[in-house]
C-alpha cells in the first residue's frame, strides 16, 4: 500500500478508547487540554512517519477587514511553504523516496495530470466538475508548484471527520482533469497528478484542504482537512484545538484570486479548522477576536478565544512531555524579527503590557518551523541553514516570537534569507525542569533575544518589565504631563543599573512588579536628567558592584557576542545537576556589550518562588483555572494527593478516621451547650432544638441611612442635570412612572439577595408598579442574572420600554465590573458565558431608548474608567468618603470598615491583628512548591489547606497529638467554630468561616473532604459545610435549617435559606468558589475570611481588592477608633457580649417627632420606610419566606437593635417581642407630599430606635472580621507600611492596560472623582474589553455609582428610584393658590336665586346687588372699595418698612388632571402636533401679517402684527390676493356645533415662554378653538421658538415696557374693531349684524385647572358643603356660551378655587362681583368702557367698576372654580427698580418713598416707567398723602373715574363722572380726601362741588406733565376750596425723556 502505516500506534483500538475517555473527562469541565495521551502513553519511534498523523494543522486566525494589516504586518502565505517541506518528523535524516519512472508520452508538467489536463484551482475554479456521490473535492499541494492547489476528488470515507477520526486506511480517488476513476492507492494517484515527491507519498501530508463553493459559485479553498489527532472539536461543543498549531493565514493567490484576503470566513481566526458548512463555525469564526492578538497564551481555549497549549507558562509548547516537541522532536522557538507593525521593529505599542504577559508573542502557539522571513520575503529558508544537525527548528507563528529585535536593529530589505548564526540560537537542555526544579523565566529587557530550540516547554519568556525600558516611545505630551523633557530620558546603561539595583533590593519572598520598577525609572528621570554617562567598559564593573550588595541573589553575566550566549551558559549550568542548586542565584542579569548593537540585556529568573510566581502571574484567571482543572483531570496531582493521604504524624488518614468512627458507636458530639467531649446519641442530638428565647427574635426593618439618602440625592441631581443640559437627551417632563430592572452577575444567591432587598424596601409599591399583595411574589421579576436566559428577559424588558414611552425605565447593572468582555470576543470560558453584559447593556436598542437610563453600580469601577469609557465624568456618583461623613453619625452607631481600614489596622499594634498572614502555612507551601514544580501553586495550596482543616478537626476531637502540626491560625478558627455555640448565652449560635477557593473542582474536593472528616469525627451536628458556588442554590441539611427556623420563629414549613445572610448565627464553613466574588453579602456572624489561596496570580487591583472586600462590613464605632481597647475582648466575644459600649445610651430616647417637625415631612420622612411597610408588620415576627407580614425577622446573635446595619445588609433591628404595647414610630407611618428631609434630631433617620419596648436589649459590639492571607497578597495590602508598593498602584483590572510606560504615582488619598480622572488619563481598554470600540462621546443617559464593597449601594439605588419617582410625580403636580376669599360681613341678600338652576336668569341677576369690593386674595394688599355695608373697623396693617417683602401666598399641591393646561415642558403623543413643530415645518412656515386700526382712545393708528402658522390660517380672512389680513373669523349666535368653541381666547403673556400654561389642548379636550398669545415685540422670537404652532399677536414696540393694562386694552380694541369688520363682511352675505358672536375670552397664562361644584344633597352632613370635580375648559366655556340671553351680559367669569370651597355650601349659584383672570367679555356692550392702558396692577378692578357703573351686567358663575398655578417666574412681576446711571457697585435697595421727588431736584433718577413708580408709591406711601383716611372706613378717599390701589389701610369710594352712570349714594358722606387721576373732560368743577370733605382732608391731582397739571387745577377751580403750596408739587423719579408723571397735593380749607 502506497501510504504505509509503518510506525503506527501499537493498537489503534487502545488509542481510540483512551482518546474517548480523556475527551469525555475533559469535556465535562470545559477545559481544553493538550492531546496528552500522545505524549504520556506513546513512545516516539524512530520511523520517518512515526507521528505524522499528529501533525498540528493550521489554526484559523481571526478575519480582519482588509483595511487592517494582517496580524502583525506579515503577509499570509507562509503556512504552505512551511508545511510543505516538513519532510520528516523525527531527528533522523529523511529517507529518500524512490519514484517510479513516468510512462512514455505522458505529460509531466507541474499542475497538470499525466493526461495533460490542468488541475490547478485557479483554472478549475469556474469549470463545472462532476463529483460522484460520496466523494469530496479536496486540494492537494505539490512541492514543485507551492503557489498552487491541485483539485482532486476523494472518497469521503477515506477522509477524517471533524474530530480528526474515523478515516479508513487506504485511498480511493478520481482525477477531475481527465476523469480517470478508481485510483486505489495514493502513491499511484500522486504519480498521476505529478506531485513529484522526494518522500513517500502520504494522503495525510499532501491532501490539505476541502474545496468549497464561494458565494459567487466559484470553487475556492476551504478549511484544512483535520487529519488524525488534530484533536479539534466542533465549535458547537465550544472547544478548540489544543495542540500548538500554526496560525498564519492563507495567501491571496491561493484563493483563486478572490480578494487580497482569504475567501474562507476564518482565514484569520484562531479557531480549529472545521467545515465551512457548519453554521456555528461561520458565526464564531468571523467575529471573534481573542483576548489579545499580540500574544501567545498558555491555555487551550474556545471558539473565538486563543488556541493555546494548556500549560501554566507562557511558552510551554509541549506540555508534560519529557522535553520532546509535539512531533516527537525537540522543538525550537524562534524569535524572527518581531515585526508587530509595518516597520518591523519593536512591539506594537498598543499592546504593551497586554495581560500580565505582555506582547512578546502573538496569538497562536508556536508553529512547526522557523523561517526568518520578513513581511516582504516569501522565500523559504533552506533547512540546512542552521548547523545543528540533529535538531530541526520549530517555527513560531508570526509574532509568537520570543525574541525581541532591538530598537536599533536595521531593517534589512531582505529578499534572500540570511542564515542564522549559531550564537543566536539557544538549545534548551532536556529535563531542565525535572533536574533543576525550576522553570526559568526570561524577562525581556533591551535587545534581540535568541531563538530557542529543544525543550522550550521548560522556559518562559515574559515581557513583564519590557515597558519600563520603553521610555523612548513616550509622546511629547505625556512627557510634559510628567514634568519631563526628552533630554531626561535614560540611556540603556542606566536602565541596566536601575534594574540591578531594584532586583538586589527585592526580598526573598517578593517578585518583581512592573509598576514598582516604572516608578523607580520615573524618579530616576526626574532627579538626575540623562543620568551619568557610562562607558561600555565601566558597565560590567558597575553592574557587578550593584549585584554584590544582594548577597548572591543577583548575578551578572557579561557576554560579547549575543544574549543567547549568556542564556545558554546559565541554562547549561542550571541543568548540570543538583550540586549547583545550593547557591542558585534568584536573578541572573545577562548583559551583552556588543560593538555592533550597543548594550543589550535580559534577566533570567532562577529563584524557584519568583520564577513560578512570574510564570503563573502571566495567566489570566480563566487560564489558570483551566490549567488547574487540566491538572486535576489528567491525574497530574496524584503524587500530591497520595502525599496527603497520611497525616503529619505519618499515619494513614482514612484508616485513623474509620477507627475513630467505630469507637464512637453512632454517638455524636453534642451540638450546643456541651463540651467537645460530651457525646450523645445521634437521634437524640438530631431532635435537639436550640433554646429559643423569644425576646431574642429580632425583626429587621429595611431603612435608609443618611449617607444612602445623600447618595440617592446625588444620583437624582445628576439625572436632573442631564435633563437640564438642553441637549434633549432626557425629557423628565414627559414621564409619569418609573420602572426598573436590576442585572446581576450570574449568581443565584445574589439574585435572591437583591430580590429580598427590593421586597423589604417596598419600592415596588412606592413606584406603583405592583400592589402590596403581588409585590412579594413579583420582586424576583425585577432581578435578572447575566446568564444564558438573559436575552429573552431583556427582550421582554425592551418591549416594555418601547411600549411605555411615558415611563422612565432604569436599567441597573449591579457589580458591573464583573464581566466586561466585549460581545465579539466573548465566549464560553471555564464554563461561564462571557461578553453577555456587553451584549445587553451596550446593545443599540438600550443606547437609543430615550426613556431608559442605565445605572452601572460597582465597587471596583476602574475598568469602566478608561480613556474609552462610555460614562461621562460628570455622570459619576462616588460614595462619600469617611472624612466627608464626619459628624453624620452618633457615637453609638456603626461605622463602615473597608479595605483602607484593613490596611491601616496594621499600624494598630494589637496582639491579634485583623489582617494576618499565616507564616507557618506559607513555609509549608514553600516546601511543597519546591517538591512539585510541575503543579500550579493553587493546587498545592488547596491540598495543604484541606489537610490543615482536616487535622485541626481531628486535633480538637480524636488526636490531640496533631496540634503541633497545625498552624495556630487554622487551629484557632476551627476551635472557635466548634466551641462558640456551646458558650454561655450564645443560644447555640456560632460563627461563619469563609474559605475562598476560586477553582470549582478544588472547592468541590474541599467540601467533600471536610464533610467526610466532620462526619467521621461525630461533628456533623456542630457545624455545616456549604459549597458557595454562584451556579447553584444553597443546600443545607434539614437539621440546620430547622435550627435557623427556630431562631427566626418562622412557622413556614417550606422555608429554606436562599442567601448567605439567611445563615445568620449558624456555625458553618462556607467554601466560596467562582472566578470572582460577585458581591454577595455575608451575615454578621461571619468572623473569619480565609484567603490563603489568593496569591501572586492576583496581581491586579480589582482581583486583589475584591477578595478582601468579602470581609468589609459595618462595625461598632469604638472598634474602628480605639482599637487597642476595643480589640481586647475579641477572643471571648461570646461571654462579653452583654457589656455594651455605651450602657443605656439608647434606652430613654424620646419618640421621634420627625413628622411633626416638618409639617408631616416627606412621604417617607425620607428614611425609606414606605407606605407598604404597614405598621402592623411589627406585630409578629416573620421571615423573608413568610410573605404576608412583609418584615423580616433575623437573629443577630448578640447584635441587637442599637446599631445601624449596613443597608445592603438590611436595615436595623427591632425587638419584636413586646411590640404589642408599641405603635410603629410615627416616622414610619407619616406620609404626605412634601419631600423635604426632616431637620429634626437624627432619630428621625432611625425610626426603629425611637420606640420603647418592654425589654430593651443592649447594643453589642460588632467587630471587624479577621482576614487571613497569603504572603504575596498581604505584602500588597500592607504596602503603605511595607517596602513594596500597595495594591492601589497595581494595574486596575486585567481588561485594561496602562496607556504609557511611565505615569505619576497614584496616592492612597486619590479617591472618587480624582481617581476616576487618573484612570481615564492613564489606562486604555484592551482589545477584548467591551469599551475597546466604544463611541468617542460618552453616552448621555448612563450613570456610574461607585462605592466600597458592602457599603449599602443597593439601598442607595433603590432609594434613588423612589425619589426619582417622587420628583416625576412632583413634576405632574402643580402648586395652585389656595386662599379663602375675604367674606362679606353679613350676607343678607334679599334675593336668593333658585338653588338648582343650570343657567342664570337675567332678571334674577339684575336684582342681585353688585359687590364693588375686590375680595380675591390677590387683592389683599389693595384698597377696599367703600360700600354702605363696610365693616366698621379695619384689620391691622403693617407699616411701610415691613411691606417690602411680600408675604408668601398659600399654595397647595394638586395632581394634574387630564384637563389641565400645560407649559412648554409637557409632551405627549396626543398633543405633540399642537405645540411642537413637525420635523418638516420650519419657523418660516409662519406668515407675518400687519393689522392696522384706528384707536379713538389713543387718538392714532395702531399697527399690530400677527404671526400665523400655516395650519391656523383657516381662522382668518385674507384679501383676494391672499396676502393682506382682513379680519379674524367670528361665528354666529345661531351656530349650534357641539364641538365648536365660539369665543376666541386671548392670553397676554410675558417672560413665560417656557413656564406659561399656553398648551390648552387637553383643557379643550382636543376641540377646535382659536387661541392667540399676546406678546411683547422683543419676546416674540422666544415665544415662536417654544410655541411654533400658536398664533401670536405682537404688540407694537412702544409697549415693550408697558404693563398688562396695555395688553388688555389692545386686545379689547382689536376685538371690537374686528367685530365691526366681521359684521360688515357677513352682512354682505345676508347675515344680521346682531347675529355675529361678540364675545372673547381673556385668560391668564397661569390658569391650570377648572372645576365644577355640585351643591351637596341635603342628606349629606353639613360638613361638606359641595363636592367638586375637574372639568375641561371647553365644558366651562360651552356652558357659559349657551347661557340664555347671553348677549345681554357684559362679562361672565368664574370664582377662584380654594380648599375651603368644599366646606362651604354655595348659597348663590351666580353673583355680581369682580371678575378677573378668566373672563368672557362682550366687546359689543363694553364698546365705550376701556381698560386703562397705562396700568401695571389692579387694571381689572378698575375696569370692572367702570363696567358696572355704566349700568352693564357682570355675572360670576359660582358653580365653576378656576385653579391658578403659582409660577415664580415672568408674568407681571416687579421691575427691578434701579438708578438710571449705575455708579454704585451694589446699590442699596431703593424704598418706594424714593420713587417720587420734587421737580428739578438732584435726587437719583430711576430707570423704571413713570406709571409703575407712581402705582408703587401710592401703594406704599399713601398714608402720607391722605393722613385723615388711614384706618378710617367711614370717611373714604373719593376717587373719580379710576380705582388706584392706595394701600389696604385706606378705603376708596369710586364715582363715575359719566352722565347716566349708576353711582353710590353719597348723601351725608364726608370724604377724607380726593384723588384725581388723569381726569378727562367729563370731570367738571360742578361735579366736585356735590361732595363734602372733612376738615383737613387732602387732595392729590395727578397729570401727564406740569402744564396739564396747572390746566386741570384752573379748569376745576380747585383753588376755591383747596390750599396749595409750592413745595407740594412732586414728580415720579424719572428723567425727562422717560416722561415722568406730576402730582400736586393740597389741603381742604
Amino acid at each position: 500500500m502506497g501510504n504505509s502505516y509503518a510506525g503506527q500506534l501499537k493498537s489503534a483500538r487502545f488509542e481510540e478508547a483512551l482518546h474517548n475517555s480523556i475527551e469525555a473527562s475533559l469535556r465535562s469541565s470545559n477545559g481544553d487540554p493538550q492531546p496528552i495521551f500522545t505524549q504520556l502513553y506513546l513512545d516516539p519511534e524512530p520511523y520517518p512517519g512515526n507521528m505524522e498523523d499528529m501533525k498540528p494543522k493550521a489554526d484559523l486566525h481571526r478575519r480582519e477587514p482588509p483595511s487592517q494589516e494582517l496580524m502583525n504586518g506579515h503577509s499570509s502565505n507562509d503556512l504552505e511553504e512551511l508545511e510543505d517541506d516538513d519532510d520528516s518528523d523525527s531527528s533522523s535524516p529523511p529517507l529518500p523516496y524512490l519514484q517510479t519512472p513516468v510512462p512514455d508520452g505522458c505529460c509531466t508538467l507541474d499542475g497538470f495530470c499525466q493526461a495533460g489536463k490542468d488541475l490547478r484551482l485557479v483554472s478549475m475554479a469556474t469549470e463545472p466538475i462532476e463529483v460522484p456521490a460520496g466523494f469530496e473535492l479536496v486540494g492537494a499541494k505539490s512541492p514543485s508548484v507551492p503557489e498552487h492547489i491541485l483539485v482532486c476528488a476523494v472518497d469521503r470515507r477515506f477522509l477524517p471527520d471533524e474530530n480528526g477520526k474515523n478515516a479508513l486506511l487506504g485511498f480511493s480517488g478520481n482525477c477531475v482533469g481527465c476523469g480517470e476513476k478508481g485510483f486505489r492507492y495514493f502513491t499511484e494517484f500522486s504519480n498521476h497528478i505529478n506531485l513529484k515527491l522526494s518522500t513517500q507519498p502520504k494522503k495525510q501530508k499532501h491532501l490539505k484542504y476541502y474545496l468549497v463553493k464561494s458565494s459567487q459559485g466559484a470553487l475556492c479553498k476551504g478549511p484544512l482537512i483535520c487529519w488524525k489527532d488534530c484533536k479539534s472539536r466542533q465549535f458547537s461543543s465550544s472547544a478548540s484545538t489544543s495542540k500548538p498549531s500554526s496560525s498564519s493565514s492563507l495567501s491571496s493567490k491561493e484563493n483563486g484570486g478572490t480578494s487580497g484576503h482569504s475567501s474562507s470566513p476564518f482565514s484569520l481566526s484562531d479557531s480549529p479548522p472545521t467545515r465551512v458548512t457548519q453554521a456555528s463555525s461561520v458565526f464564531f469564526g468571523s467575529q471573534d477576536l481573542s483576548r489579545d492578538c499580540s500574544f501567545l497564551k498558555p491555555l487551550a481555549s474556545t471558539p473565538g478565544n486563543k488556541t493555546l497549549p494548556i500549560v501554566p507558562t507562557a511558552l510551554r509548547v509541549n506540555g508534560p512531555t519529557n522535553g520532546l516537541g509535539v512531533d516527537g522532536r525537540p522543538p525550537l522557538l524562534s524569535p524572527s524579527q518581531v515585526s508587530l507593525g509595518p516597520q518591523g521593529q519593536g512591539y506594537r505599542t498598543a499592546d504593551l503590557g497586554d495581560s500580565p504577559v505582555s506582547s512578546a508573542m502573538n496569538s497562536g502557539p508556536p508553529k512547526k518551523r522557523h523561517r526568518s522571513w520578513h513581511p516582504n520575503s516569501l522565500v523559504p529558508v533552506p533547512p540546512t541553514a542552521i548547523p545543528v544537525p540533529a535538531i530541526r527548528p520549530i517555527v513560531c507563528s508570526p509574532g509568537s516570537v520570543l525574541g525581541v529585535s532591538s530598537p536599533q536593529a536595521p531593517v534589512p530589505g531582505v529578499i534572500q534569507p540570511q542564515p542564522v548564526n549559531a550564537g543566536d540560537t539557544v538549545i534548551v537542555p532536556d529535563n531542565l525542569l525535572s533536574s533543576s526544579g525550576v522553570r526559568p523565566v526570561i524577562l525581556i529587557g533591551h535587545g534581540t533575544l535568541p531563538y530557542f530550540y529543544g525543550n522550550v516547554g521548560d522556559i518562559v519568556v515574559s515581557p513583564l518589565l519590557v515597558s519600563c525600558y520603553k521610555s523612548s516611545q513616550l509622546t511629547e505630551k505625556t512627557l510634559e504631563t510628567l514634568g519631563l523633557n526628552s533630554s531626561q530620558l535614560l540611556c540603556v546603561e542606566t536602565m541596566i543599573l536601575l534594574t540591578l539595583q531594584y532586583l538586589a533590593r527585592l526580598g526573598s519572598e517578593q517578585i518583581p512588579l512592573r509598576e514598582e520598577l516604572e516608578q523607580i525609572v520615573l524618579k530616576a528621570m526626574l532627579c538626575c536628567p540623562g543620568g551619568p554617562a557610562i562607558s561600555p567598559t565601566q558597565l560590567p564593573w558597575l553592574a557587578r558592584l550593584e549585584a554584590s550588595v544582594s548577597g548572591g541573589s543577583v548575578q551578572v553575566v557579561v557576554t560579547h557576542s549575543s544574549l543567547g550566549e549568556g542564556i545558554s551558559e546559565s541554562l547549561r549550568s542550571l541543568s548540570e545537576g543538583p550540586h549547583h542548586q545550593q547557591c542558585l542565584p534568584t536573578y541572573v542579569v545577562i548583559i551583552c556589550a556588543s560593538k555592533m548593537t550597543g548594550n543589550e540585556f535580559c534577566v533570567l529568573v532562577l529563584g524557584k518562588y519568583q520564577a513560578r510566581a512570574l510564570a503563573e502571574g502571566m495567566l489570566t484567571t480563566n487560564e489558570f483555572l483551566k490549567e488547574i482543572s487540566y491538572e486535576l483531570i489528567t491525574g497530574k496531582v496524584s503524587i500530591l494527593a497520595s502525599h496527603f493521604k497520611t497525616t503529619s504524624l505519618g499515619d494513614n488518614l482514612d484508616k485513623q478516621l474509620v477507627r475513630y468512627q467505630r469507637r464512637r458507636k453512632g454517638q455524636v458530639i453534642q451540638p450546643f451547650q456541651g463540651d467537645v467531649t460530651d457525646y450523645i446519641h445521634s437521634q437524640e442530638a438530631a431532635s435537639m432544638s436550640p433554646p429559643s428565647d423569644r425576646a431574642e427574635l429580632l425583626t429587621k426593618v429595611f431603612q435608609i441611612y443618611p449617607t444612602q439618602l445623600s447618595v440617592a440625592r446625588s444620583l437624582l441631581s445628576q439625572v436632573c442635570s442631564i435633563a437640564d443640559s438642553g441637549t434633549q437627551n432626557l425629557d423628565l417632563g414627559r414621564f409619569c412612572k418609573v420602572d426598573f430592572l436590576v442585572l446581576v452577575p450570574p449568581s443565584h444567591i445574589l439574585v435572591h439577595q437583591t430580590a429580598q432587598r427590593i421586597r423589604q424596601s417596598g419600592v415596588l409599591v412606592d413606584l406603583g408598579i405592583e400592589d402590596a399583595s403581588s409585590a412579594y411574589q413579583k420582586s424576583d421579576k425585577y432581578v435578572v442574572r447575566l446568564d444564558g436566559d438573559v436575552h429573552a428577559k431583556m427582550e421582554a424588558f425592551m418591549r416594555k420600554v418601547k411600549q411605555n414611552p411615558y415611563t422612565l425605565f432604569v436599567l441597573i447593572h449591579d457589580n458591573s465590573h464583573v464581566d466586561l468582555t466585549s460581545a465579539l470576543s466573548g465566549s464560553v470560558c471555564h464554563g461561564e458565558l462571557q461578553g453577555l453584559a456587553d451584549r445587553v447593556v451596550n446593545c443599540q436598542e438600550v443606547l437609543d431608548a430615550m426613556n431608559l437610563l442605565v445605572l452601572q453600580v460597582s465597587c471596583f469601577p476602574y475598568t469602566l474608567q478608561t480613556r474609552q469609557s462610555r460614562i461621562s465624568t460628570h455622570n459619576e456618583v462616588h460614595w462619600p468618603s469617611k472624612e466627608s461623613l464626619q459628624g453624620v453619625q452618633s457615637p453609638s452607631d456603626l461605622l463602615y470598615f473597608g479595605l483602607r481600614d484593613y490596611s491601616r489596622s496594621l499600624q494598630w499594634g494589637v496582639a491579634s491583628p485583623i489582617l494576618r498572614c499565616d507564616d507557618a502555612f506559607e513555609k509549608m507551601v514553600h516546601t511543597l512548591l519546591e517538591r512539585h514544580p510541575h503543579l500550579h501553586s493553587m493546587v498545592i495550596r488547596s491540598y495543604l489547606l484541606i489537610q490543615q482543616y482536616t487535622e485541626a478537626m481531628m486535633a480538637l476531637t480524636s488526636s490531640p497529638s496533631l496540634r503541633d502540626h497545625i498552624t495556630p491560625e487554622t487551629l484557632a478558627m476551627v476551635e472557635d467554630l466548634i466551641n462558640a455555640p456551646s458558650r454561655e448565652g450564645s443560644q447555640g449560635r456560632g460563627h461563619m468561616l469563609l474559605v475562598r477557593v476560586p477553582s470549582l473542582q478544588l472547592a468541590m474536593l474541599a467540601r467533600e473532604r471536610l464533610e467526610d472528616v466532620r462526619d467521621k469525627l461525630g461533628l456533623q451536628l456542630c457545624f455545616a459545610v456549604l459549597l458557595g458556588s454562584p451556579a447553584t442554590e444553597l443546600s443545607l441539611h434539614r437539621n440546620f435549617t430547622n435550627r435557623l427556623k427556630a431562631w427566626r420563629g418562622c412557622e413556614n414549613e417550606d422555608w429554606v435559606p436562599h442567601t448567605y445572610e439567611d445563615l445568620e448565627g449558624l456555625p458553618c464553613i462556607v467554601i466560596l468558589t467562582g472566578k470572582d466574588p460577585l458581591g454577595e453579602t455575608f451575615p454578621r456572624s461571619l468572623k473569619y475570611s480565609d484567603l490563603r489561596l489568593i496569591d501572586s496570580s492576583y496581581l491586579t487591583r480589582t482581583a486583589l481588592e475584591q477578595e478582601v472586600g468579602l470581609a468589609c462590613t459595618y462595625v461598632s464605632m469604638g472598634v474602628a477608633q480605639d482599637p487597642k481597647k476595643a480589640m481586647a475582648p475579641r477572643e471571648s466575644e461570646g461571654e462579653k457580649a452583654t457589656t455594651s459600649l455605651n450602657e443605656g445610651d439608647e434606652l430613654e430616647r424620646p419618640q421621634s417627632n420627625g413628622s411633626a417637625a416638618t409639617r408631616a415631612s416627606g412621604s417617607l420622612a425620607e428614611n425609606g420606610v414606605s407606605s407598604s411597610d404597614v405598621a402592623d408588620s411589627f406585630q409578629k415576627p416573620s421571615t423573608s419566606s413568610c410573605p404576608p407580614e412583609g418584615a423580616v425577622t433575623s437573629d443577630v446573635g448578640t447584635v441587637t437593635q442599637g446599631f445601624k446595619q449596613e443597608c445592603d445588609s438590611l436595615g436595623s433591628q427591632l425587638s419584636s417581642n413586646s411590640s404589642k404595647q408599641s405603635k410603629a414610630p410615627p416616622s414610619l407611618c407619616s406620609s404626605s407630599s412634601s419631600s423635604a428631609p426632616s431637620p429634626s434630631s437624627s432619630s428621625t433617620q432611625r425610626p426603629s430606635q425611637s420606640t420603647q419596648y418592654g425589654r430593651e436589649p443592649k447594643p453589642a459590639r460588632v467587630s471587624p472580621r479577621t482576614v487571613i492571607m497569603s504572603r504575596a497578597a498581604y505584602n500588597l495590602l500592607a504596602g503603605e507600611s511595607g517596602s513594596q508598593l500597595s495594591s492601589f498602584s497595581l494595574l486596575p483590572h486585567a481588561d485594561v492596560a496602562w496607556s504609557s510606560p511611565l505615569r505619576p504615582l497614584i496616592t492612597p488619598n486619590l479617591q472618587g472623582a480624582d481617581q476616576s480622572m487618573y484612570y481615564r488619563q492613564w489606562t486604555v481598554a484592551r482589545q477584548h474589553h467591551a469599551d475597546y470600540e466604544a463611541p468617542p462621546v460618552p453616552h448621555p443617559r448612563r450613570l456610574l455609582l461607585s462605592g466600597p464593597p458592602q457599603v449599602g449601594k443597593t439601598g442607595a439605588y433603590l432609594q434613588f428610584l423612589r425619589i426619582l419617582f417622587r420628583m416625576l410625580i412632583r413634576l405632574l403636580e402643580v402648586d395652585v393658590y389656595d386662599e379663602e376669599e375675604s367674606e362679606e360681613e353679613e350676607e343678607t341678600s334679599e334675593v336668593t336665586t333658585p338653588i338648582n338652576t343650570q343657567w342664570p336668569d337675567i332678571e334674577e341677576v339684575r336684582k342681585l346687588p353688585f359687590d364693588p369690593n375686590p375680595r380675591d386674595p390677590k387683592f389683599r394688599k389693595a384698597s377696599p372699595v367703600y360700600t354702605e355695608k363696610m365693616p366698621k373697623c379695619l384689620k391691622d396693617f403693617k407699616q411701610e418698612g415691613e411691606m417690602q417683602t411680600p408675604a408668601k401666598r398659600e399654595t397647595k399641591s394638586i395632581r394634574l388632571s387630564r384637563f389641565a393646561a400645560h407649559n412648554a415642558f409637557h409632551h405627549c403623543e396626543q398633543c405633540h402636533h399642537y405645540c411642537e413643530a413637525g420635523p418638516a415645518t420650519q419657523l418660516s412656515e409662519c406668515t407675518f401679517h400687519a393689522f392696522t386700526f384706528c384707536s379713538s382712545m389713543l387718538g392714532e393708528e395702531v399697527q399690530l402684527q400677527f404671526v400665523i402658522p400655516k395650519a391656523k390660517e383657516q381662522h382668518f380672512v385674507f384679501s383676494q390676493q391672499g396676502s393682506h389680513l382682513e379680519s379674524m373669523r367670528l361665528p354666529l349666535f345661531s351656530t349650534k356645533d357641539p364641538a365648536l368653541l365660539k369665543s376666541p381666547i386671548f392670553t397676554p403673556t410675558t417672560g413665560r415662554q417656557e413656564h406659561g400654561l399656553l398648551n390648552i389642548f387637553h383643557a379643550m379636550e382636543g376641540a377646535t378653538h382659536l387661541h392667540i398669545l399676546v406678546v411683547k415685540q422683543f419676546e416674540m422670537p422666544q415665544y415662536r421658538k417654544y410655541w411654533p404652532n400658536h398664533i401670536l399677536l405682537v404688540l407694537p414696540a412702544m409697549f415693550n415696557n408697558a404693563g398688562v393694562g396695555a395688553a388688555r386694552f389692545l386686545i379689547k380694541e382689536l376685538s371690537y374693531h374686528n367685530l365691526e369688520l366681521e359684521r360688515n363682511r357677513l352682512e354682505e352675505q345676508g347675515v344680521k349684524r346682531q347675529d355675529v358672536w361678540p364675545f372673547i375670552v381673556m385668560m391668564d397664562d397661569s390658569c391650570v385647572l377648572w372645576n365644577s361644584h355640585q351643591p351637596a344633597d341635603c342628606s349629606e352632613t353639613s360638613d361638606d358643603g359641595s363636592t367638586y370635580t375637574n372639568v375641561s375648559l371647553k365644558m366651562v366655556l360651552q356652558h357659559m356660551e349657551t347661557t340664555p340671553k347671553i348677549s345681554l351680559y357684559a362679562m361672565c367669569g368664574t370664582r377662584k378655587w380654594s380648599s375651603g370651597l368644599a366646606r362651604k355650601s354655595t348659597s348663590q349659584l351666580y353673583s355680581r362681583c369682580h371678575l378677573h383672570d378668566f373672563v368672557m367679555l362682550n366687546v359689543d356692550l363694553t364698546q365705550n368702557v376701556q381698560y386703562d392702558l397705562n396700568r401695571y396692577s389692579c387694571e381689572e378692578v378698575d375696569f370692572n367698576l367702570r363696567v358696572n357703573s355704566s349700568g352693564l351686567l357682570l355675572c360670576r358663575f359660582n358653580c365653576f372654580s378656576l385653579m391658578k398655578k403659582h409660577i415664580p417666574v415672568g408674568g407681571n412681576k416687579d421691575f427691578l427698580v434701579k438708578p438710571k446711571l449705575m455708579e454704585i457697585e451694589n446699590p442699596a435697595l431703593i424704598s418706594p418713598s424714593q420713587y417720587v421727588c420734587a421737580p428739578d431736584s438732584e435726587q437719583t433718577l430711576l430707570d423704571a416707567p413713570a406709571q409703575f413708580l407712581l402705582e408703587r408709591f401710592l401703594q406704599s406711601c399713601s398714608h402720607r398723602l391722605f393722613p385723615k383716611a388711614v384706618q378710617n372706613r367711614n370717611n373714604p378717599v373719593l376717587s373719580i373715574d379710576s380705582y388706584l390701589n392706595i394701600s389696604p389701610e385706606i378705603s376708596v369710594c369710586y364715582i363715575n363722572s359719566r352722565p347716566h352712570s349708576t353711582n353710590l349714594n353719597h348723601q351725608g358722606l364726608l370724604f377724607s380726601g380726593l384723588l384725581l387721576y388723569l381726569c378727562d373732560s367729563f370731570v367738571v368743577s360742578g361735579l366736585l362741588k356735590k361732595f363734602r370733605f372733612l376738615k383737613g382732608a387732602t387732595l392729590c391731582v395727578i397729570s401727564q406733565d406740569r402744564s396739564s397739571l396747572r390746566q386741570t387745577i384752573v379748569r376745576l377751580e380747585l383753588e376755591d376750596e383747596w390750599q396749595f403750596r409750592l413745595r407740594d408739587e412732586f414728580q415720579t423719579a424719572n428723567c425727562s425723556e422717560d416722561r415722568p408723571l406730576f402730582f400736586l397735593t393740597g389741603r381742604h380749607v
